[in-house]
């Protein structure tokens, strides 16, 4: 992946003449050492040469689709550039397309503007012309104005191009479903085929004796050293440290870790599930193991929601691992004026989205009728975030995007030994849950500090699904409106 690239191609004509073609060239080539200089933008920015005819374009859309290193495009019209031309690519063109719309110059040079100047800098009508076709042929894009040496401009650039990575993910995401789903629930369960149709994710079964057989092999030798990884790492609870009795849980647990981790790498799976009701030869559910998979970067979704893990997945390389977790709206505070949702699960909740430093502790679990495990223990942050779900609607899926508020863990809950955190819906709980419930939306959601609506609905339309947002402008009458449109429109594709 870290080959991976988006190609800047800029689009002109012969009707100005060579010399105006020259400094096209030149000035794309600045623009694109420019974006390649932003500590915003994480993938290498390409300048490729200048398309002028149909053929050219044709040539270069075709090439980007077919190279397996781009996975995007940014497009931009220094001049006029007849969109008539571009057709015929655009339709051979599968990659992302970001349309900048800027210019070389910030400023109009008043005292020396003349119609050389004018000819050559048309990118205010030029691209105009290229969104037109755009919007005809209906291909999503995403399109970002202003200068592009502005902080704002290379944010947006920067963000695009970690989801386009995201995208890209499709014929390379594979998720392990250790087991089978959770009995009887209905949101974890999908269509594993058209999610391969859809977005290229292999999602396929494998026992449990697999994986136990796989522990078997991890040596002595193997855990020590991760237990070392794990005294750096995080603090130890004063009843599972070594030489007492619950030690042995968190080797288990480390165990564990080192057997998946291996077995990912040999089925080249980036993401995986399980569920507490399929441990067949395994003395505890992973807790500590999958939390610490999760930090990697492993998607993750409890109970077999296979759906949940790949959007984890997803959604951790647009947030380059950062802040994001596997996610369950577990419980709410109801008092009035403090409505907040507390949000955890059994046990695996991911460290990245930590505030505090992470303790291994060893507790009882009430399900699964096995040995207590070894968890990491801690409370999430603060600040602006997002909760994600997937889910199946029956011949089309929906991506339910919520904005919300992180709230920091200010209460003691010393009876609660998982991790947790806090936040606010929006606009309201009542509204904000009224609408997440009328959508459709999982209990099992992806939730991210890093992440941002606008990332996730990028993704959407690069995936071509339907998706809704819920932030600090819905109003329910006008959401059920666009929840029935929707059925219609995408019920008619």
């Amino acid at each position: 992946m870290s080959k991976q690239k988006i190609w800047f191609i800029t689009g002109s004509q012969h009707l100005y003449g060579e010399e105006c073609l020259k400094q096209v060239a030149e000035d794309a080539k600045y623009i694109v050492e420019s974006l390649n200089q932003s500590s915003h933008i994480s993938l290498e920015i390409v300048w490729k040469p200048t398309v002028t005819t149909p053929e050219q374009i044709r040539d270069t859309c075709m090439a980007a689709s077919n190279d397996e290193s781009c996975v995007g495009v940014i497009t931009w019209m220094h001049t006029f550039s007849p969109s008539k031309m571009w057709i015929n690519g655009l339709k051979l063109l599968t990659k992302p397309i970001l349309h900048l719309h800027t210019q070389r110059n910030q400023a109009i040079p008043w005292e020396s503007i003349d119609m050389d100047f004018m000819n050559l800098n048309q990118s205010a009508h030029g691209d105009r012309e290229h969104g037109f076709i755009y919007t005809r042929m209906g291909i999503n894009r995403k399109v970002v104005v202003g200068y592009f040496e502005e902080e704002r401009v290379q944010q947006q650039i920067g963000k695009w191009a970690r989801v386009a990575k995201a995208a890209s993910l499709g014929h390379l995401l594979k998720v392990a479903r250790f087991g089978d789903n959770m009995r009887e629930v209905a949101v974890t369960e999908g269509d594993k085929v058209e999610a391969q149709v859809k977005f290229g994710w292999s999602i396929n079964g494998y026992g449990v004796g697999d994986l136990v057989e796989e522990m078997n092999k991890v040596t002595e030798e193997d855990l020590a050293k991760l237990i070392e990884v794990y005294k750096a790492n995080y603090t130890f609870a004063a009843d599972c440290q070594e030489g007492t009795p619950f030690f042995e849980n968190v080797k288990e647990q480390a165990k564990m870790e080192i057997a998946m981790e291996r077995f990912l790498e040999a089925n080249e799976c980036s993401a995986f599930t399980n569920t507490f009701q399929d441990l067949h030869g395994m003395k505890q559910l992973p807790g500590l193991a999958t939390q610490r998979l999760m930090e990697k970067g492993y998607g993750y979704g409890g109970e077999g929601d296979w759906k949940v893990a790949a959007l984890t997945r997803v959604m951790k390389v647009i947030a380059d691992n950062k802040g994001t977790s596997f996610m369950e709206d577990y419980t709410y505070n109801l008092v009035n004026g403090e409505e907040m949702v507390l949000g955890a699960h059994m046990l695996e909740v991911c460290p990245t989205i930590s505030s505090t430093k992470p303790q291994i502790e060893v507790h009882p679990l009430s399900i699964g009728d096995k040995e207590p495990p070894a968890r990491l223990v801690f409370n999430g942050g603060k600040g602006e975030a997002v909760c994600a779900c997937l889910i199946d609607m029956g011949g089309r899926f929906r991506l339910i995007i919520a904005e919300v508020e992180g709230v920091a863990v200010e209460k003691d809950m010393p009876k609660l030994p998982v991790a947790r955190t806090l936040w606010k819906l929006k606009p309201s709980m009542e509204v904000g849950a009224t609408a997440w419930i009328l959508a459709g939306g999982a209990h099992h959601t992806v939730f991210s500090y890093e992440v941002t609506a606008e990332d996730l609905v990028d993704w959407a339309e690069m995936m071509d699904i339907e998706y809704v947002v819920i932030n600090d402008k819905t109003d329910i009458l006008s959401f059920k409106q666009a929840l029935k449109t929707n059925e219609l429109l995408w019920k008619l594709r």
